[in-house]
């Protein structure tokens, strides 16, 4: 199972970030665990400056506005 970490402040566009990643995993069969982050001092922790950010397996993949399906499914 991979732990997928959603970083930002509750906006829309991580809210769409999270449902985007969820529908993917979904699509191919990968169980992930999808949590959200809205604390900035743990969004900091990370470097992320812009969010929404992602973080796979503590690993930071993404940062600034949405991915698209494809940067996605590369994650997955």
């Amino acid at each position: 199972m991979k732990i997928v970490k959603v970083l930002g402040s509750g906006c829309a566009n991580c809210e769409n970030t999270a449902k985007l990643i969820s529908e993917a995993a979904k699509a191919k069969g990968v169980e992930v665990k999808i949590e959200k982050v809205e604390d900035m001092a743990q969004i900091m922790a990370y470097g992320v400056m812009s969010t929404p950010g992602v973080v796979i397996d503590e690993t930071v993949v993404h940062a600034g506005g949405i991915p698209d399906k494809a940067k996605i499914d590369s994650w997955l």
